[in-house]
């Protein structure tokens, strides 16, 4: 069965993107849980690749990070587990990880294994605009989507971001690193704004949303994306996850 474009799945404004990290608690419940987002109602469900430096993320995901490592977190070994999880679900994927990981394996390397098990994109915070020219080229060649992240400071360098984006535009909803936050503002309204009269690609926003209230505050993006909250329900449930995670998928679900 033939993955559904990214753009696709998210056009009709009400999506939700679940994030969690592979290898977390170990490699075979991290596929169940993914299969579990799926089935649950995720449109699209990330999958983060254990950094020993996670620059983007804060504390729930670096130690979720830690604890995927010391399970044996190896980008081969996240690949083998996209397989599993290919053979339970045919729901969009996309990488979340750093330019480290990838360059070491490999861009032309890491992007075909990427198109062979119908990984629809990758997202690396930590790729400048000025070094993307040479994975943008290679994305294009093997039809992933390189995943652009806007923030409430791009500015003038969002028309730029627009030009290069693919799949959908992932909107940073807050200043700082990943994690739940009590509070979010309604800053990004503007900038998804600007985004529109650019592109027609579906606009995500995440950092920070974790309950159904902060999810339904962000009804002017297609779709909006839930990571630490996930990991977080993870590490409290380890190996019984699967329930806790459906009740916050249908949960956010619903609040769209």
């Amino acid at each position: 069965m033939t993955v559904e474009k990214i753009e696709n799945v998210l056009k009709n404004g009400k999506g939700f993107i679940g994030f969690t990290v592979a290898g977390d608690p170990n490699f075979s419940k991290s596929v169940d849980y993914v299969v579990s987002l799926a089935e649950s109602g995720a449109d699209v469900v990330e999958i983060g690749i254990a950094f020993s430096d996670p620059s983007a993320d804060g504390d729930t995901i670096m130690k979720a990070d830690l604890r995927a490592l010391n399970a044996g977190s190896t980008t081969e070994r996240v690949f083998e587990m996209v397989g599993k999880i290919r053979e339970r679900t045919q729901v969009p994927l996309v990488f979340l990880t750093y330019v480290n990981p990838v360059f070491k394996y490999g861009f032309d390397r890491f992007l075909a294994k990427m198109q062979s098990l119908n990984v629809e994109g990758i997202i690396m915070p930590d790729m400048p605009l000025e070094e993307q020219a040479e994975f943008v080229t290679l994305a294009e060649k093997y039809e992933r989507s390189f995943i652009q992240l806007v923030t409430l400071k791009s500015g003038n360098r969002i028309p730029k971001l627009m030009s290069r984006a693919s799949g959908f535009v992932y909107v940073v909803s807050s200043l700082g690193i990943t994690g739940a936050r009590k509070k979010l503002t309604t800053e990004s309204r503007a900038i998804i704004e600007k985004i529109r009269t650019l592109t027609d690609l579906p606009i995500a926003i995440g950092f920070g949303i974790s309950t159904p209230k902060q999810v339904a505050q962000f009804d002017y993006a297609d779709a909006v994306i839930v990571g630490s909250a996930i990991v977080s329900e993870i590490e409290a449930h380890p190996y019984d996850a699967e329930h806790y995670l459906e009740n916050m998928v249908q949960a956010m679900k619903a609040a769209r």
